[in-house]
């Protein structure tokens, strides 16, 4: 309703994972970068972690492109709330692997000479795993033993596992000990700076046929950046309520008053609260366990926000 008052094709705050919106930090691209080398030179397993809300799932889109582009088979799961043989069953169909059998050796053996026949033809399979935070220990374990399909010098099956920060936790189990150790690739999304957060903004506004991307003032930028912490997804829902409030007001340029207004409507003043809190410190610098407190806090709040949003499946 406000595309035209601003000026815009599109709206450039979508929390949809847009690949289009990725926007590029020394942090995304050696991410990016490091998810593509772990496929291509066959390392097995490769980790992507980060905090809710940080870009997990847009790189992840933009990675599935780039697969596309290369022809590489695929198989996503989004849903990891699954048991064994479910999850079995749902690999097999997103890989387009045809198996009548529900036995579970069946099924491994028609996988393993599929990998094979993919292998000969000089392919690579692909298997990503979001939300990899929610799965059991027992079907970690069957994924572990999955990597165990390969030739004398090389995995057949590439598998990337995707999860907030609580996955890290988890494969510090003793029990999975075994697939921490098979994890040859770590790459981690972070929280954007000021100035990067600015350029984000920019960008997005762009991408969605702005003529004049200044549509922030420099007051209205600090707060927004104050108020998410730097985390792109709260970014995106400060702004596009934002331009929604200042369209209401027939105001061109969204001020630091319509932020300010908008952070008391998304109940963001306790992480405010503990930015002062951190101020305080003599070191000028959050402890450990106040930044976890509000990093906690603040992924809780946007776990909130997130089920007021209809769910899609997110590829």
């Amino acid at each position: 309703m406000y595309k035209k008052f601003f000026g815009l094709q599109s709206n450039p705050f979508n929390v949809n994972p847009d690949p289009r919106f990725l926007f590029a930090t020394p942090h995304t691209e050696e991410a990016l970068s490091c998810l593509i080398y772990g496929i291509q030179a066959r390392k097995g397993f490769v980790l992507l972690t980060g905090e809710v809300g940080t870009g997990k799932t847009t790189l992840l889109n933009k990675l599935m492109e780039w697969l596309r582009q290369q022809r590489v088979s695929t198989a996503f799961i989004f849903n990891s709330r699954m048991n064994v043989p479910e999850f079995l069953d749902y690999m097999m169909a997103d890989f387009g692997i045809p198996c009548e059998s529900e036995s579970k050796s069946q099924i491994l053996q028609r996988l393993n000479h599929w990998l094979l026949e993919r292998y000969r033809a000089g392919e690579t399979a692909v298997l990503i795993i979001d939300e990899a935070q929610n799965l059991s220990d027992d079907l970690l374990e069957e994924i572990r033993l999955m990597t165990n399909l390969e030739t004398a010098s090389e995995k057949l099956l590439q598998i990337v596992l995707v999860g907030q920060p609580e996955l890290e936790q988890k494969l510090r189990q003793p029990n999975l000990r075994q697939l921490r150790q098979r994890v040859m690739l770590r790459a981690k999304t972070q929280p954007l700076t000021r100035v990067q957060m600015d350029a984000y903004i920019t960008q997005r506004l762009s991408v969605a046929g702005a003529e004049h991307t200044e549509l922030f003032d420099a007051d209205g930028l600090a707060l927004i950046h104050h108020y998410s912490g730097g985390i792109p997804r709260i970014v995106n829902l400060i702004c596009e309520h934002c331009l929604v409030h200042a369209f209401a007001e027939e105001q061109t340029i969204v001020k630091a008053e319509v932020v300010e207004s908008v952070a008391r409507d998304l109940d963001l003043g306790d992480y405010v609260l503990e930015a002062k809190a951190w101020e305080s410190d003599p070191s000028g610098r959050p402890s450990n366990v106040d930044l976890m407190h509000a990093i906690q806090s603040l992924a809780e709040r946007l776990r909130q926000f997130e089920m007021s949003i209809p769910h899609e499946r997110k590829v």
